[in-house]
């Protein structure tokens, strides 16, 4: 299995993906709205020349206190295709990713996801760094993963999605 970034010619079997994956078209008409926006990151899994899964970040706000410009990525969606699932393909794409968003700059990282899954990944709850979604949202699913030691020093208040998250709930 290879895992890349996303490529312009992988963007049809990517909603594949996300539709297959989460048996509704939310998340791929997400991903597919999220594309053009400045600073997101898309990687995908490719097994026998099938792209398998994706994984893709997009900007998010801290409203509260916190540095200016600090660079946040919020991690949505993550899929792999309903047969490849439970393979390892989820944490790969997951440890991929976090490398190279560390290296894009990018000082923490929040999922909205399963308190089981993400914390092997070194996630904690955000409320423990002072950080609360605007969802209502149980705290334990809501976590974080600071790619950069102390990334948020100082840091408090609300995560705030991009608008087009709204517009799929």
């Amino acid at each position: 299995m290879d895992i890349r970034a996303e490529r312009a010619e992988d963007i049809s079997a990517v909603h594949n993906v996300n539709v297959a994956a989460f048996e509704r078209e939310n998340e791929a008409d997400l991903v597919d709205r999220l594309r053009s926006v400045a600073s997101t990151v898309s990687f995908v899994a490719v097994e026998f020349e099938q792209i398998v899964g994706h994984i893709f970040y997009s900007p998010v706000e801290i409203e509260g206190k916190c540095a200016d410009n600090l660079f946040i990525l919020g991690l949505a969606p993550l899929a792999v295709l309903p047969e490849y699932q439970r393979q390892g393909i989820g944490a790969s794409l997951i440890q991929h990713s976090i490398e190279e968003c560390a290296r894009l700059g990018c000082k923490a990282v929040v999922v909205l996801g399963h308190p089981e899954y993400y914390p092997k990944f070194g996630f904690v709850p955000a409320k423990e760094k002072g950080l609360r979604c605007e969802y209502a949202v149980p705290d334990e699913a809501f976590m974080v993963l600071e790619l950069a030691r102390g990334g948020l020093k100082g840091c408090s208040g609300t995560v705030k999605y991009r608008s087009e998250f709204r517009e799929f709930e």
